[in-house]
């Protein structure tokens, strides 16, 4: 008979299993929808604008900035070289820097007044809010009904205005988003894997939940605002890392439709270093539980259809398969060694427990791999010759849990920490060089020893699956073992390389290149 303490063990064992498959099927589901409604998110040429049209509203394109001197020429490039009227036209460099940023900026604004152009440069001396605070900032001093928002690490085509601004003839639209594309998605294998999650949230889950009238979330860049739904939701919020998230879900509750556009792509930088990637991930996973934290009660007591509020909450809690997927391999030995442990025999309904397991793990699993490899060949005609970086998508997602576990635990518990910025280096093609710009480095994080802990753990399990006769989890923590051991090695690897800015021999030779 099982005593208490091993019938509790069970029992979060078994929870923990069940709601990861319930993420696995989640995947699934995203499929179906966007295979059924993705005609819904197609773009509508009939409402492409033309620039000579007189009643065009005036837009205010904000370019929310912090020290980032490799890339603020071509963000600045990409945004005055939009097509559209110049009186109703006004550009926000919205600018939080406190290194030689600040001079190129103001150089680069110079220039492009004395050309016509209606650009501003707003510098804050202080961070307050951090970008939530440097958009609220710019609103203050924005003249248009619509308001355009563009990363550092973005850059909009010229069309893009005349191909987006059109939706907002429906007066119930709030905002429009478009997919990200990438700049740099064949730099190295860590870009080429993070390219397969970008294209999956953006042309499967975005189209998904657009398509099929529930909620989406504005993704923070490449995407535009009516100003009366900004307002009307309450404006940029401080209280959580991501200020996309939040207002996004306020305006839905208080009514407002959002439009999704498949079809007009705005590339961006992927980050080019494993250390770059965790910090970006961190406050993402960070951000979206605290907005969860504090949206949950609101959504489940609003009004709105039951599939709405079941879709928005599981979008919500999504990144809580990072703490679920580390639970799940902490027990692990502790299930396999029991029968030594709790005093009884496993012959009968642990190696129940430990097949079942095994089978809902890869169903699950299954999941997030056909949904990525759909998202491929839906963009791609040689979506196939892509599917050889699928494994390290699924390897560096695992390598980056205990830094989202460490995220989403902050944000349950309320912990505090700094704004984790992801450093933008211009880097696009193989000849660029990432310690030649290494100055916007992120530092290592004490968590990469942990991760190389768990990829020894991970390994300890196969160990005793092996020793006790039941090794039907050991392709599961051979995956682990392999992305806990890579993210920590480079995090690592990472830290010991030195800034060493390029000679004008190697430049002008990277410039021919």
């Amino acid at each position: 008979m099982l005593t208490f303490l091993s019938f509790s063990f069970l029992a979060i064992y078994g929870i923990d299993i069940l709601l990861l498959f319930f993420f696995g099927l989640h995947t699934y589901l995203m499929i179906y929808l966007y295979s059924r409604y993705k005609n819904n998110c197609a773009e509508d040429e009939t409402l492409l604008l033309k620039k000579t049209n007189k009643k065009l509203p005036i837009v205010t394109v904000q370019l929310p900035i912090f020290n980032e001197f490799y890339v603020i020429d071509r963000l600045v490039d990409a945004a005055c070289a939009l097509s559209y009227p110049k009186e109703k036209l006004q550009i926000q460099v919205l600018d939080d820097s406190t290194d030689e940023t600040i001079e190129k900026v103001a150089g680069l604004v110079r220039s492009y007044q004395k050309k016509g152009i209606w650009i501003e440069h707003v510098h804050r001396t202080n961070r307050i809010g951090h970008k939530a605070g440097a958009l609220e900032e710019g609103m203050k001093k924005a003249k248009g009904q619509f308001i355009a928002i563009f990363d550092a690490d973005f850059t909009p085509e010229p069309d893009f205005l005349l191909r987006t601004m059109g939706y907002f003839a429906d007066e119930k639209i709030g905002m429009v988003q478009t997919r990200w594309g990438h700049l740099n998605e064949d730099y190295n294998i860590l870009t080429k894997a993070q390219s397969f999650g970008i294209d999956g949230h953006f042309m499967i889950e975005q189209v998904a939940r657009n398509g099929s009238s529930l909620w989406m979330n504005f993704n923070g860049t490449a995407g535009i605002w009516r100003r009366t739904c900004i307002e009307d939701a309450g404006g940029w919020e401080h209280d959580t890392l991501t200020e996309d998230f939040d207002l996004s879900y306020r305006a839905e509750l208080k009514g407002w439709k959002f439009r999704y556009i498949k079809d007009v792509v705005c590339k961006a930088e992927i980050p080019a270093t494993v250390n770059a990637y965790k910090a970006q991930q961190f406050r993402w996973c960070k951000g979206s539980i605290q907005t969860a934290v504090k949206l949950l009660p609101r959504i489940w007591n609003s009004n709105e259809p039951w599939k709405i509020k079941a879709e928005a909450i599981t979008h919500l809690i999504n990144y809580s398969v990072h703490p679920l997927m580390i639970l799940n391999i902490l027990l692990t030995a502790p299930l396999l060694l029991m029968e030594y442990w709790a005093g009884f025999k496993m012959d009968d309904l642990p190696m129940e427990i430990l097949f079942g397991s095994a089978a809902l793990l890869s169903i699950g699993s299954l999941g997030p791999v056909i949904f990525y490899a759909y998202s491929q060949k839906e963009i791609y005609k040689e979506w196939r010759a892509k599917l050889v970086y699928l494994p390290v998508l699924v390897m560096i997602g695992t390598g980056i849990a205990v830094m989202n576990t460490y995220a989403w635990m902050e944000a349950v518990f309320g912990i505090q920490s700094g704004f984790k910025r992801t450093p933008k280096l211009r880097i696009e093609s193989a000849g660029d060089n990432v310690k030649e710009r290494m100055k916007y480095t992120v530092p290592v994080d004490y968590r990469a020893i942990l991760e190389f802990f768990m990829g020894l753990y991970c390994l300890l399990c196969i160990y005793l699956s092996f020793l006790v006769g039941k090794p039907y989890v050991v392709g599961f923590m051979l995956l682990y073992s392999i992305g806990f051991f890579y993210v920590s090695f480079l995090s690592v690897a990472e830290s010991y390389w030195k800034f060493k800015p390029a000679s004008k021999e190697e430049k002008e030779a990277s410039a021919l290149a």
